[in-house]
């Protein structure tokens, strides 16, 4: 999930945010059930401490929790991917 957050802070693309979330999670997923919760844990914190769960911010928290979700789940993180963005990442 660092990676991933490093990635998105370096890489500063419009609209990219849903992709390393799903990215993150599918990263921590894959190292199996302890990566998959610990990446729940994260995820559902980070985006209570943003505001996610209250005010105007709770449009943006579900659909960051969708994308970290459909990480989780093991699907393809592509399907967030935004055109233009940089294939290093």
């Amino acid at each position: 999930m660092w990676r991933a957050y490093q990635d998105m802070r370096e890489a500063n693309y419009k609209n990219s945010d849903k992709y390393f979330h799903a990215r993150g999670n599918y990263d921590s997923a894959q190292r199996g059930p302890g990566g998959a919760w610990v990446a729940e844990v994260i995820s559902d914190g980070r985006e209570f401490l943003q505001g996610g769960s209250f005010g105007r911010n709770v449009e943006d928290s579900m659909k960051d929790q969708e994308a970290n979700r459909w990480g989780r789940s093991g699907k393809d993180p592509n399907h967030f991917r935004p055109a233009g963005l940089d294939p290093k990442y």
